[in-house]
């Protein structure tokens, strides 16, 4: 962390104040945060530069986009309440900020809404050859329980429904996909639901962007399939798990859908639980529990840790 004159000196200009607030509310690319400030990206990069070299905001890669998010977050906090504590009602370009933050979250929903509105059917298409969701998320709640979860991470998070059903209990909460275009949608529902605080992140499956020994539950719904090398996939998130976390999949059991393959781009015809366990086990886990919800496609889940 920098010095505090550094930092103080960084806060010493209103439009990097401005861009703060912006980043307290949600992450932001570096046009969104010029397109609501109303200046040139050049001149909005010349502050963010400034910020980022105090330590008070980081660069974060997405595909093609760059993003900003709050850096520091503990040690920075009594900073960033400071600012946020100061009246910004009686500031014109706060107010303006925010009434152009609110044009900026449309423009996200909307995209979201075509980009789903596009693969619906596809997606609908599979939901209907298996039980509903509602009963595949009662099973997810019962296996995970009613405890405390100090830091979730969902892998491939897609929607980000997983975050959604399961933020109640979590008090750290971290999602990544591969698809910059998936973790639009996912940003988009979870700001609907108020569930901002959720860090999205792209991130290889193989090779995830996480401290080892550092998550309570890790969960992969509906991923495997998709997957080319489920062991190793399995194998990366034991590394990530605590010495008392949980790995939860949640997946297709073996099925004969054979156009799910050539139509979806499914790489798995499900998965056997022989697999499956033999998976846990050859990444340090043992698989306490397996539950098969039956259907056309059968939907299993599969829960264990080090035990």
């Amino acid at each position: 962390m920098q010095t505090p004159v550094i930092i103080f000196q960084a806060l010493a200009d209103q439009t990097r104040l401005r861009i703060l607030a912006l980043l307290r509310n949600m992450e932001l690319s570096v046009g969104e945060i010029a397109q609501v400030l109303g200046q040139s990206q050049p001149r909005v990069s010349r502050h963010i530069k400034t910020l980022v070299q105090a330590g008070l905001i980081a660069r974060r890669k997405e595909g093609n986009w760059v993003f900003l998010t709050l850096d520091h977050k503990t040690e920075m906090a009594p900073v960033y309440d400071a600012v946020a504590s100061w009246p910004s009602g009686s500031d014109p370009e706060i107010m303006a900020d925010s009434e152009r933050l609110r044009a900026v979250r449309s423009v996200r929903a909307a995209a979201a809404e075509e980009y789903f509105e596009t693969h619906a059917v596809e997606w609908d298409a599979i939901r209907s050859l298996h039980v509903s969701e509602q009963d595949v998320e009662s099973a997810i709640r019962r296996i995970v329980g009613k405890g405390v979860i100090h830091h979730l991470v969902d892998i491939g998070t897609g929607t980000g429904r997983m975050i959604e059903l399961l933020a109640p209990q979590a008090q750290l909460i971290t999602g990544f996909d591969r698809s910059p275009a998936m973790l639009r949608v996912a940003r988009t529902n979870l700001a609907a639901a108020g569930l901002e605080r959720a860090a999205l992140r792209q991130g290889d499956i193989y090779s995830l962007p996480q401290a080892s020994g550092s998550v309570d539950l890790a969960v992969m719904h509906q991923v495997l399939h998709y997957v080319q090398h489920p062991a190793a996939a399995i194998a990366e998130a034991a590394r990530i798990l605590s010495p008392d976390g949980r790995l939860l999949v949640v997946d297709f059991a073996q099925h004969g859908r054979t156009e799910l393959r050539d139509l979806n781009a499914h790489l798995h015809l499900g998965f056997n639980d022989s697999q499956m366990r033999n998976w846990f086990a050859e990444a340090g886990l043992t698989c306490t529990e397996t539950t098969y919800l039956e259907g056309e496609l059968t939907v299993g889940l599969w829960s264990g840790g080090r035990f």
